[in-house]
């Protein structure tokens, strides 16, 4: 492929992941304006993004399966036509039923942005070049959390509809440029699909969403006892079983069990889903700000921005080093300055240097988990036929991990009365989930032992 064609590819790649990202991030500006305008309460706006990020998690898993069943072209317009369908019913929404909705189809299209994207990263660049690609990838994350508030307050300007009609011209030319550059499936005979697992997947999430929301930071052990909660964990926990036997029975199964024979997949997942349960505690930052600080909740946005730009620098950083000194040290490295930042958060009385040193260095090793290294290891230990479905997979128990460490975090925070004394009791808690993912990623292959072909 030449560079012409791969610089076209890969801004495709990127421009769709972007899209997906901002509108989880772009929507906090807009809140209370759609407040307003359709008398909705505090919890109803929850909803326009707990509706986008869980059935984000559903669509990772079920297109990046069907990524691999019928390429990633087919796909990657299924995802970009669905999520221009969702950002059109927000545009003309007339209720709060049809927000949902819009907001449903739009996380469910973005679900397959990221696992098809890495699947062609894998499947079209050598492997001296994948490491850059997915760093930049994964940088997108972190820039759609630095413009999505400024392009909110240019548009909220004109109307919030604007917000989302944007995606619309660049969905047209997206889907342009997927007919052209990304790759179809080759021919070969496919196996029944997974009916079974998708619905059962259904389930065991929708279990999932209804212990995690209705969980009540204000009464963390009677509401963990009420049925709706408690009865939710227990049918997740359970469900999730019987689903792990349907997929080891499966032809081609939506996840696959045999991922789980590589170690190193396995520990990826855990590392990941223990880390984003640590990411969540920078949404609680400026709480934490305005209860430490006296600063303004405006200020308070401002004052994450170094450490959003010290991790969107370092991002493809990381990608570049990982041919060189593997991914071990780069996560290891990366997870010990994450709880470098974690100390000043809890232990320390913070000022605004101190804080900002924190998240500056914390930001510098979020680079080095939520970006290249986990998804390079999960592309090394998996086949063509399979890239897909593990991206996904690692998708997947991201989202896991910062449901349940959101709600981890809101539930200690208001167990130790709320405040400043609070929050950095939750941020303890953080810190000792740190330590066990540090141990974990301490026992990852080194340099030598991995595959990079």
């Amino acid at each position: 492929m030449n560079q012409t064609n791969t610089g076209l590819l890969l801004a495709l790649l990127f421009t769709g992941t972007l899209m997906g990202a901002l509108d989880l991030a772009i929507i906090g500006p807009a809140l209370p304006v759609i407040q307003a305008e359709f008398g909705m309460q505090q919890r109803e706006l929850a909803g326009l993004i707990n509706a986008y990020t869980l059935v984000q998690m559903i669509g990772a898993l079920l297109l990046a399966k069907l990524t691999d069943r019928h390429g990633a072209r087919a796909i990657y317009l299924v995802s970009i036509i669905t999520f221009a369908a969702g950002s059109l019913l927000i545009v003309i929404a007339t209720d709060s039923w049809m927000l949902y909705s819009g907001r449903a189809l739009q996380g469910f299209g973005a679900g397959g942005f990221f696992p098809a994207s890495a699947a062609v990263i894998g499947a079209r660049l050598q492997a001296s070049e994948r490491g850059k690609a997915l760093g930049i990838l994964g940088m997108v994350w972190g820039l759609a959390f630095i413009i999505g508030p400024i392009l909110g307050g240019i548009f909220l300007r004109f109307a919030w509809q604007w917000l989302f009609a944007i995606n619309l011209p660049i969905a047209a030319v997206l889907i342009v440029g997927a007919i052209k550059l990304l790759p179809g499936k080759e021919d070969s005979k496919p196996l029944p699909f997974d009916l079974k697992g998708m619905l059962m997947l259904l389930v065991v999430m929708s279990a999932l969403v209804m212990a995690v929301t209705g969980l009540d930071t204000n009464n963390p052990l009677d509401s963990l006892l009420s049925l709706p909660v408690g009865g939710g964990f227990i049918l997740f926990i359970a469900l999730t079983l019987v689903f792990w036997q349907l997929e080891k029975r499966a032809h081609d199964p939506i996840v696959k069990p045999a991922l789980f024979h590589s170690k190193q997949i396995t520990k990826s997942c855990l590392i990941t889903t223990g880390y984003s349960a640590i990411q969540t505690g920078t949404i609680f930052l400026p709480a934490l700000l305005v209860a430490a600080l006296d600063v303004s909740p405006a200020d308070s946005s401002l004052l994450l921005l170094p450490g959003i730009v010290a991790a969107t620098i370092a991002a493809p950083i990381t990608g570049r080093l990982i041919n060189k000194v593997g991914t071990r040290l780069i996560i290891v490295v990366g997870q010990i300055l994450v709880m470098f930042g974690l100390l000043i958060y809890a232990f320390t009385d913070l000022n605004i240097v101190t804080f900002l040193l924190a998240s500056i260095v914390g930001g510098f090793g979020t680079a080095g988990l939520a970006g290249a290294p986990l998804r390079y290891i999960v592309l090394a230990e998996t086949g063509a036929e399979d890239r897909a479905s593990a991206q996904g997979l690692i998708s997947v128990v991201a989202s896991v991990g910062r449901l349940l460490g959101a709600s981890a975090v809101g539930a200690i925070a208001t167990s130790q009365g709320g405040g400043a004394p609070g929050y950095q009791a939750a941020f303890v808690a953080l810190f000792f989930t740190g330590v066990l993912v540090l141990l974990m990623a301490m026992t990852l292959q080194d340099k030598s032992a991995e595959k990079n072909d």
